[in-house]
């Protein structure tokens, strides 16, 4: 059944809202479906596509967020309430309004859904994010980020992961770093970690560690200074939310960029004062 222009239509329509928004949805919804024609399950290399612009990479990209969520989280078979409940936690750190909410179920809904294509959904994606690979990167994250909360990336969740991240061009460290990054966060905003608020536990007691600061950055704790800033550039650059949105992250996860930059901004603040280093 053909449903992908009707879904990267409506997402859109979600995204922009009211009538200019439908008629925008339906427009993209008829080029995205033009764009990926007869590509059937027996085609591994799909036809490239020009550069899509940002408003239909971000329907695309809204759409089949939360349809492999709700595939992954159904991987071995049932989706938990446990996994329920973290998809939950992202449409509300996501700052959904109801609509969106509604599109994001629909979508997970989808994504569980025996006949569900996960190669195709993935190649489409990557098709769209041509050229934009740390948008791709913010998709993997908010997968491993739900899969995480969900069921502790344990079972068939973690090969499945590991699979669509060499498909979007993640490889096995990248993979790990990815994690590990996320597990810090998510520890750090866990009630009773370091603080409700993701904050100090404490009044002056850092945030975090100055290696786990070492570990956000992607750079070695014996590396000279000015490789250190350069790590906190890339990073920042990397997580910025101006950057993915207009490269096509939809406005409605830009919290996760905001999430992430500040996470980045903490560790270089960690390392700075530890090292002495001027602002």
């Amino acid at each position: 059944m053909r449903w992908t222009g009707k879904l990267v239509g409506g997402a859109l329509g979600l995204v922009v809202g009211g009538p200019v928004g439908a008629a925008l949805g339906g427009l993209a919804g008829h080029l995205v479906d033009e764009k990926l024609g007869p590509t059937g399950e027996g085609d591994p290399q799909p036809v490239a596509d020009p550069p899509a612009d940002a408003t239909a990479v971000a329907a695309r990209f809204f759409s089949t967020t939360f349809e492999v969520m709700g595939h992954v989280a159904k991987a071995d078979g049932r989706v938990s309430q446990r996994e329920i409940d973290a998809a939950r936690g992202v449409m509300a750190d996501f700052r959904l309004d109801s609509r969106q909410v509604a599109a994001a179920i629909e979508c997970f809904t989808r994504g569980k859904s025996p006949g569900y294509d996960l190669t195709r959904a993935i190649m489409a994606l990557r098709r769209s994010c041509a050229g934009r690979p740390d948008l791709l990167r913010v998709f993997l994250e908010i997968q491993m980020r739900a899969a995480i909360a969900g069921a502790d990336l344990r079972g068939p969740s973690r090969p499945l992961l590991t699979r669509i991240a060499a498909t979007l061009g993640v490889n096995g460290m990248e993979f790990a770093h990815l994690e590990a990054v996320l597990r810090l966060r998510q520890g750090a905003a866990g009630p009773g970690a370091r603080g409700t608020d993701g904050g100090a536990g404490r009044a002056g007691e850092p945030r975090m560690s100055v290696a786990e600061a070492y570990q956000i950055l992607e750079v070695a704790a014996v590396a000279p200074d000015d490789e250190v800033t350069r790590a906190y550039r890339r990073q920042l650059s990397r997580h910025h939310p101006d950057k993915l949105k207009a490269n096509g992250l939809p406005e409605s996860m830009i919290e996760h960029a905001k999430q992430r930059t500040q996470q980045v901004i903490e560790a270089w603040d960690v390392i700075r004062q530890a090292r002495g280093l001027k602002t």
